[in-house]
């Protein structure tokens, strides 16, 4: 019979710290607990746990110090960080000094005792030497990626997980999502950072010249290659290649592109040898590849190398609690470069931007919040700071049926005027001209008469 696994859980909240144990207990592990950060290394010092799961902020030693205390003494050990200050770098920080996951306050139990479940079976995998563990890499400076939703907390946990490998990674979503942002996050904190990282728009050049500029060519290649030219492949020598749009490439390309994810190696445009390439490929489409795979327009065998690690990042209306934090970001930045002083937005203008549906994404609210910024009188922005477009749009009125008689009245009203006037107020001509007996004409302007009174 296999023992159940231990896991010390550590927090200066003791009544989460109790809760986490209850709840565990019940799934069968056997569970000890502690509020201070030093108790917790001297407890995984003496025997080491199968899992440790820490609070992230607390006020002796901290959750990441006691990730990379105990890591260092067992390695094996599975450990989990809890925060209530979800980010990027809080992702980034916590998985690269040895954490296996970490979760954001306030949590799900579910979402404990599933990632409790799977870090635990991972331990046992890599026990039974089914896999290795990936070494953390050192720090490096990131790329500002902004939000706190599930959803993006997601996304940064499978970029910190992908940073420090070589795999190639195809990142999708709509155009504006911040495809290539996660892209330079990733280069940003692998072991290629100090390498070059070069990127180029695979839509915005045609296939001769996009060949050229990703293979290079060689001198007497094509009219006009007066010298050799080293391709984009050989400018990222030990280093990144981001290719955004990967989708609009043609099949042809798609084919010399699977040469260098499969071998490694370019050849020139003009040139008869093939030249070895230490290069990381990632990739970006607003397209969907498969989609495009089904209707022959991609590469099926392109598509599987490419798609080795896929990154979908959810168009801005899908997490839009996080534009309230991606407004504040961009007013800063905008203030920079305005060389303005706003110091936020009001609850007003927040609500017209939460209720936008957002189809340009973080580019178009970016671009918004600099507009305001710019053009504002204002020390915070207000409703007539924001576009008219994104102001919710009110209802056509719908003419109710008395609308519909009080113009039919006022049409009626304006004929008969129109017609006396012609006669020269004569009743009887007036009569005849409207096709009515003059009695109908009398008790109609005696009734008009009578409404002008009464009003």
């Amino acid at each position: 019979m296999v023992a159940p696994s231990q896991i010390l859980v550590v927090d200066d909240d003791a009544v989460a710290a109790d809760l986490l144990r209850e709840v565990l207990t019940k799934e069968g592990y056997r569970v000890q607990t502690t509020t201070q950060g030093s108790e917790a290394i001297r407890m995984g010092t003496h025997a080491p746990f199968d899992m440790v799961i820490t609070d992230l902020k607390m006020p002796d030693v901290g959750g990441l110090e006691v990730v990379r205390a105990l890591r260092r003494k067992s390695p094996e050990t599975i450990m989990i960080v809890i925060t209530a200050f979800g980010s990027f770098e809080t992702a980034i920080e916590a998985i690269q000094n040895g954490a296996y996951d970490y979760i954001s306050k306030p949590f799900k139990i579910e979402d404990v005792k599933v990632t409790v479940q799977r870090a635990l079976n991972q331990q046992r995998l890599i026990r039974e030497n089914l896999f290795l563990p990936t070494e953390a890499s050192e720090d490096l400076p990131l790329e500002t990626v902004i939000g706190n939703s599930p959803k993006m907390l997601e996304i940064y946990k499978l970029v910190a997980r992908v940073a420090s490998t070589d795999t190639t990674v195809l990142i999708q979503g709509e155009s504006g999502t911040g495809k290539e942002l996660i892209a330079r996050a990733i280069h940003n904190h692998s072991r290629r950072a100090e390498k070059p990282y070069v990127a180029v728009n695979c839509a915005a050049l045609p296939e001769g010249l996009l060949e050229t500029e990703l293979f290079g060519h060689t001198k007497g290649a094509f009219t006009g290659a007066w010298t050799n030219k080293k391709g984009l492949f050989l400018e990222a020598e030990g280093g990144t290649c981001f290719l955004d749009e990967i989708g609009d490439i043609t099949p042809s390309l798609q084919a010399k592109l699977l040469r260098v994810l499969q071998k490694h190696e370019v050849r020139p445009v003009g040139g008869g040898e093939t030249i070895r390439v230490d290069v990381r490929i990632l990739a970006a489409t607003n397209k969907d590849l498969a989609t495009l795979v089904q209707a022959g327009r991609f590469r099926e065998d392109a598509f599987y190398r490419l798609h080795v690690v896929t990154i979908n990042l959810p168009p801005l209306r899908e997490h839009p609690e996080d534009i309230p934090l991606l407004a504040n970001h961009f007013i800063k930045i905008a203030c920079q470069r305005a060389k303005k002083s706003v110091s936020g937005i009001s609850k007003e203008a927040m609500e017209i931007l939460t209720q936008y549906h957002w189809p340009g994404n973080i580019r178009q609210l970016e671009n918004v919040i600099e507009r305001a910024v710019t053009l504002t009188t204002n020390n915070v922005l207000t409703p007539s700071d924001i576009s008219d477009d994104l102001h919710p749009k009110e209802p056509a009125r719908v003419p109710s049926s008395s609308d519909a008689m009080v113009t039919l009245e006022e049409m009626k009203r304006r004929y008969v005027e129109q017609i006396l006037d012609q006669t020269g107020g004569n009743q009887s001509k007036a009569a005849e001209v409207l096709g009515i007996n003059r009695k109908t004409l009398y008790r109609f302007s005696k009734r008009r008469e009578s409404k002008n009174g009464n009003a």
